[in-house]
């Protein structure tokens, strides 16, 4: 063997072990792709599944979690009974979820079952509970004084300022519905002394039937009845039900919170004057937006604008937005739900 082709086998071999070194080497490792963050899981609990109200209301629960990616559901019991309420938000504790909102039966009822979410680092908000105590934050889409106020300004329009009225509410424990009926009641003190509330608040306004039932036992106890404030969706829908069938519509006045599309065929045929709420799917956006806000760890602060909604102003832990509507005859069929 030559010298020369000695010095080329060696200058291959040094090659060759080179080549094999960089290709038997482990590779190095890539960065992880980051993991994508995990969604918060935000419940709902409404205080009865199944009625208008709370269906357009988990309309708004539904949009929030799609645009704002998060797991926001709905749920809550088949009747509105504070402890079946109380039960569902246990279950949603033990599972663990991120943030609860809450639309109280019956605030009192909720503070333990609240102090429990709270010591689990549970974000927790509500809905039409302006006194709720264990709450985080509360969301009102009104002024509930002078949404109160207003219900009374609107039957006296209908009634004039005297004769005698009653007051749906959904049940003598949900929180909003009373305090509207304590404030309208004052209202009627100061501004039209010579209203007259002729029975206790009847806690009937989540169930039509029972509310057409209740306006039939008011026309027999009453005769001289001018008026009804209704609070509780499917309250005054069941009194106009009930005027329509004894042909009274043009005799008593009915008004009170509704959703349009279900109160439409009582206001175009005179058997209700007058609807006022807020839009309820609002309210379920609202809730979850507010939830996912406190979950990054920004404060809810005076100013903040709830997208497509409006800004909150704060007075303590009550956020309030100015969202409310009036619903006639004329204008029942351009509000979309």
């Amino acid at each position: 063997m030559t010298r020369r082709t000695t010095l080329f086998l060696i200058t291959l071999a040094v090659a060759l072990a080179s080549f094999l070194a960089v290709s038997c080497a482990v590779p190095a490792q890539q960065p992880a792709a980051e993991e994508p963050a995990e969604e918060y899981e935000i419940a709902v609990v409404v205080k009865i599944t199944g009625i208008p109200w709370f269906n357009r209301l988990e309309e708004g629960v539904k949009q929030a979690a799609g645009e704002l990616g998060v797991n926001a559901y709905q749920v809550g019991p088949a009747d509105a009974d504070p402890a079946q309420q109380a039960k569902v938000i246990e279950d949603l504790i033990s599972k663990g979820v991120d943030a609860i909102a809450v639309v109280p039966n019956d605030a009192k009822s909720l503070e333990p079952v609240f102090a429990k979410a709270k010591e689990k680092g549970i974000v927790v908000l509500t809905h039409e509970s302006p006194d709720q105590v264990g709450n985080d934050y509360d969301l009102e889409l009104i002024d509930n004084v002078k949404f109160g106020q207003h219900h009374w300004d609107k039957l006296v329009e209908n009634t004039g300022d005297s004769g005698q009225f009653a007051i749906y509410v959904g049940s003598l424990t949900v929180p909003l519905h009373n305090l509207w009926a304590d404030e309208g009641l004052k209202h009627v003190e100061q501004e039209y002394p010579d209203l007259e509330l002729v029975t206790e608040r009847i806690p009937c306004g989540e169930d039509q039937e029972l509310s057409r039932q209740k306006m039939l036992e008011l026309l027999k106890a009453y005769p001289d009845l001018k008026g009804l404030v209704g609070f509780g969706s499917l309250g005054p829908p069941g009194a106009a039900q009930a005027l329509q069938e004894k042909g009274l519509c043009d005799k008593i006045s009915v008004v009170g919170t509704v959703i349009p599309s279900h109160a439409a065929p009582y206001l175009k045929n005179g058997c209700l004057d007058h609807g006022i709420l807020w839009d309820p799917k609002d309210a379920g956006y609202g809730l979850v937006w507010m939830a996912q806000q406190m979950l990054d760890g920004k404060e809810i602060q005076n100013g903040m604008e709830i997208p497509e909604i409006g800004e909150i102003h704060l007075d303590g832990n009550i956020a309030k937005v100015d969202a409310m509507l009036d619903i006639t005859a004329d204008n029942v069929d351009d509000l979309g739900f």
